[in-house]
């Protein structure tokens, strides 16, 4: 290719990220976001995770790896979308594909403190990550020199007092026998994050979902959200500390579904700045990590979609307990859930323990409360839990671009030194080890465009006709539409699609 094309094209690159970025700041109501809002504090914060890892827990992972606001202190796993084996090694997998395996990794609890585990592979398949081949075999395994808990204890302590904050994104098994061994430790952190909960009775306008037809308020039973029904002995111990509530934030169902990983959303994340990006690349040319959780974000939408009806965009509920430690102006706590209000809203939280648990419950067949989270507002000026009502989207979604972005420099940086150490010969491709039968492989093989690849789920809505089984008329989307990307016509060789993406590049830059 000529040297000034393909400067042109670098330079023609920037501008449609920019563009993407753009689009993904803009707030939920369309009015623009003063750009120094945007940029984010350079203050920053350490902090420990405490996982479940699945679907939306990676992109939790992500943000608090990568995010140079946060200092990841380490990572504690628990029982919950999959069993803690399964959970474990998905975290590590994680850390292994953004480049951080130097974060340390505790297996936690197995189980709830008083019932019987239940499990999710409705929603996140029997690996609790299902749905992706990218997904790399961990080299750095999880650690055993000592119990998750007081890998959290001792690793919180240590950070002077006030400054470090414990996000649990899970059930809250592992919080909770935390702070019973170490109730001191409440006093000395500066928060406490959870992702969990549902408030319902119009707490917030959010679609919440529908089974057999049927408004709901919980993820897993009618009335209770997952982390919570799972263990609510943990939820009842962890809500009731009143050290605890003065400082804790809950990320409920409520605010999640606000949320959404809409096309245009996953379109932003998955192409960030590809280089051809006004014609529609193949899977292939795009980096692993952008694969990886474009993938994740698919599979998740087909379940949620399937479960619960919601096809507008999944919600990916637990980065959002990451978020608002660092950047808690891009929430709102106030009853109209709005920027422009008094934001000091608290609450006292009640979690029903009492009533009927387990599948019964679970399958739909009998009713319980059990797991329920009850909201009981303070008067004005009084102490309590916080829970946003509203936040803003776009700028979200534009830090989790970041984070991506932040993780392939990095990763780019690491492969050319691998390339240098060994005198010019090529790194190793990491090692897939998923045992499963991905959606990509339901398609071509895997050399995939992404309109191929959202056709092989069967469920995204701006899929406007059939394509033949070998090239001819294209699937024609709304990207073009909206974003301005063409959809590739597989029926012309590369060399032909090359030479008119090439002419319409410079075209457009001359314009």
């Amino acid at each position: 290719m000529p040297m000034r094309l393909d400067r042109l094209r670098g330079e023609a690159a920037e501008h449609y990220r920019q563009q993407i970025l753009e689009h993904l700041a803009q707030p939920m109501h369309g009015t623009k976001v003063d750009a120094g809002k945007i940029t984010t504090s350079l203050q920053s914060h350490s902090i420990w995770l405490d996982c479940d890892t699945g679907h939306d827990d990676a992109f939790a992972i992500l943000l608090a790896a990568r995010s140079p606001e946060l200092r990841l202190l380490g990572i504690s796993t628990v029982y919950g979308n999959a069993p803690l084996e399964n959970t474990t090694r998905n975290t590590c997998a994680v850390l292994e594909a953004i480049g951080r395996r130097d974060v340390p990794v505790y297996p936690g609890a197995t189980g709830p403190l008083q019932r019987e585990a239940c499990f999710a592979p409705g929603i996140h398949g029997e690996t609790g990550l299902d749905g992706t081949t990218c997904l790399p075999k961990p080299t750095a395994p999880a650690r055993t020199d000592k119990g998750a808990v007081e890998a959290m204890f001792d690793a919180l302590s240590a950070e002077p007092p006030g400054t470090a904050w414990l996000v649990a994104v899970g059930t809250l098994s592992n919080v909770a026998m935390l702070f019973n061994r170490h109730p001191e430790l409440a006093e000395h952190i500066a928060g406490l994050s959870v992702m969990g909960g549902c408030i319902g009775d119009g707490f917030t306008k959010a679609p919440l979902g529908t089974i057999d037809g049927r408004q709901r308020r919980g993820n897993w039973t009618e009335f209770a959200e997952f982390n919570i029904y799972s263990d609510p002995e943990a939820a009842r111990f962890v809500f009731s500390n009143p050290t605890l509530s003065r400082k804790t934030t809950l990320i409920p169902l409520d605010l999640t579904h606000q949320f959404l990983a809409t096309g245009d959303v996953k379109f932003g994340l998955l192409f960030g700045s590809q280089a051809r990006m006004r014609n529609e690349p193949d899977l292939s040319s795009v980096s692993t990590v952008r694969r990886l959780f474009f993938e994740v974000l698919t599979f998740f939408a087909k379940t949620y979609a399937v479960m619960f009806d919601l096809r507008a965009g999944t919600p990916t509920h637990d980065p959002l307990a990451v978020a608002v430690i660092f950047r808690p102006d891009l929430f709102y706590c106030n009853s109209d859930g709005a920027a422009d209000s008094p934001q000091d809203e608290r609450f006292q939280l009640e979690i029903v323990s009492e009533g009927q648990h387990g599948a019964a419950v679970e399958s739909g067949e009998i009713a319980s409360h059990c797991g329920q989270t009850i909201a009981h507002a303070v008067p004005a000026g009084g102490l309590g839990v916080r829970i946003p009502r509203g936040l803003n989207d776009k700028a979200l979604w534009g830090l989790i671009e970041s984070c991506l972005s932040r993780t392939e420099r990095h990763i780019g940086l690491e492969i050319r030194g691998e390339r240098r150490e060994a005198s010019g010969t090529q790194p190793i491709r990491q090692n897939v080890d998923t045992g499963q039968e991905d959606m990509v492989s339901l398609v071509r093989g895997g050399n995939v465009t992404l309109s191929e690849f959202e056709a092989s789920t069967g469920l995204m809505p701006d899929i406007k006709g059939p394509m033949k089984d070998k090239g001819g008329k294209f699937l024609q989307t709304n990207k073009e539409e909206s974003l301005g990307v063409k959809p590739r016509d597989l029926s012309r060789s590369e060399s032909e699609q090359e030479a008119d993406d090439d002419a319409e590049l410079v075209n457009f830059i001359k314009k």
